[in-house]
């Protein structure tokens, strides 16, 4: 990230049973062979502009 010019960065687990979703759509496949898991933690992005 650093030679990519970030000032700031966050490394994401990336486990077999790390999902990513956008709109609510699944983008990735989990790997994990027991299905999904619940959700434990989550990072939410949201683009927008402060009134």
């Amino acid at each position: 990230m650093r030679s990519l010019g970030a000032t700031d960065a966050v490394n994401l687990d990336g486990g077999g049973s790390t999902t990513i979703t956008i709109n609510q759509q699944l983008i990735n496949r989990p790997s994990d062979s027991t299905a999904e898991r619940p959700i434990a933690d989550a990072i939410g992005i949201q683009n927008g502009r402060v009134s």
